[in-house]
């Protein structure tokens, strides 16, 4: 596999045609990895831009929704994302690495 090179980028826009071909792909393998591991009811993917309200990069979110978050939060989509963000209660470490290796065994890295 060929190596490309990392560069900075701002807005949608501004992606190469091949940078454009290579992101639907890759979100969606992604998102099928996510719902495969961790079956959410949805898989949102949203992009995220700014910083200090400024634009500074892409950043896309690849975040499983479930049911119980919902109601937890009586929240969903973005309100929910906020919320859960707001709340700081990320997975500890085992939690995160095993969730990684199940992520890389279903996308095959």
């Amino acid at each position: 596999m060929a190596v490309i090179p990392i560069r900075h980028v701002v807005h949608v826009a501004d992606l190469t045609s091949r940078e454009s071909a290579e992101l639907g792909p890759l979100l969606q393998r992604t998102s099928a990895a996510v719902t495969a591991v961790l079956k959410p009811d949805q898989v949102y993917v949203c992009l995220w831009s700014h910083a200090d309200a400024v634009p500074g990069h892409l950043h896309f979110l690849v975040q499983p929704a479930r049911r119980e978050d919902m109601a937890r939060f009586d929240a969903y989509g973005p309100v929910l994302q906020l919320a859960m963000a707001e709340a700081n209660r990320p997975p500890g470490a085992a939690a995160v690495e095993d969730i990684c290796a199940r992520l890389r065994a279903a996308l095959g890295t």
